[in-house]
């Protein structure tokens, strides 16, 4: 009898340990582009990368089990978490927000100057504008020589990044407007209507009148869908400098920081992805999210 009990016991033990190995064996780690935060709901909507042997990029629903862990969350933020698949839901515990880096020269030379000129202005980190807060119009001149105003584009969504021509890396500058290229076509029967593609090119001695026309040109860019603007110097930097966006002439080139930027329809800012680790599909899924939002 006593002898029963035991092998009962132990059977027990056994199907709770198997299950436990089952259990964890369905947990995975997740890299993804935050899309939607729903604190109400304890719920975010994230672009994950491929799991390898497990699932392809998607976009997916995680329940998150404590509201702490969405206070300091903003679409746009790169997350890594860990995957707790559920019978009707999955989970996503251990919440990390992952800092732009890479161990590039430029990126990286980028952030020192950038924490340096933080340290020398202490306005500088109040300009910039947080996700939900109205973007400050501006006004620059377009590859067809004629003034654009953010402000002419509201009703749209505006997805807008930096770049000039003479950029030698091919994953800085034109991988991030290869990136507006890519949404040009995924979302192209919206194109003008709903949503305004903008380059803002940094680099004005260089990239304006003919030579901004001909840039636009390499990328096939329709004006009525996709602005390149330029302007004076002082101009450019403002309006790069309200994304935290920084540039430094250097030996003929320029050295920048990466920023990708999304604006809602109302003009408030939707999303500021740093750096250039996310890939094209991800910014199209968070534009496919910000475009879905009715205007207000």
């Amino acid at each position: 009898m006593i002898m029963h009990g035991l092998k009962s016991k132990l059977a027990a033990i056994a199907s709770l340990f198997l299950a436990s190995q089952i259990w964890a064996s369905e947990n995975h780690v997740v890299q993804g582009i935050l899309l939607e935060v729903n604190p109400a709901r304890l719920s975010i909507v994230v672009s994950c990368d491929a799991i390898p042997g497990y699932m392809e990029p998607m976009v997916m629903p995680f329940t998150v089990r404590s509201v702490v862990n969405l206070k300091t969350l903003a679409p746009g933020m790169s997350l890594r978490f860990e995957m707790v698949e559920g019978k009707d839901e999955a989970f996503a515990e251990n919440l990390q927000v992952i800092q732009s880096s890479t161990y590039e020269s430029e990126p990286t030379e980028a952030g020192r100057l950038t924490f340096l000129h933080r340290a020398l202005d202490p306005t500088a980190r109040a300009k910039i504008v947080k996700v939900g807060q109205p973007v400050p119009d501006f006004a620059l001149t377009d590859q067809q020589q004629q003034t654009a105003r953010l402000s002419q584009f509201k009703g749209k969504v505006v997805a807008l990044t930096f770049t000039y021509s003479r950029c030698p890396n091919p994953n800085y500058c034109f991988r991030l407007s290869n990136n507006l290229s890519l949404l040009e076509r995924r979302f192209h029967a919206r194109d003008g209507h709903n949503l305004m593609l903008v380059t803002i090119v940094i680099d004005p001695d260089q990239d304006r009148g003919k030579a901004l026309e001909k840039y636009a040109e390499t990328w096939k860019a329709d004006p009525a869908v996709w602005r390149f603007l330029t302007g004076s110097l002082a101009e450019v930097r403002e309006v790069a400098e309200s994304f935290g966006m920084n540039f430094w002439s250097d030996e003929g080139f320029l050295t920048h920081s990466f920023h990708t930027v999304v604006i809602d329809r109302d003009g408030n800012l939707a999303a500021n992805l740093e750096g250039n680790q996310f890939s094209a599909q991800q910014l199209g899924d968070l534009v496919e999210s910000v475009l879905r939002r009715p205007m207000r």
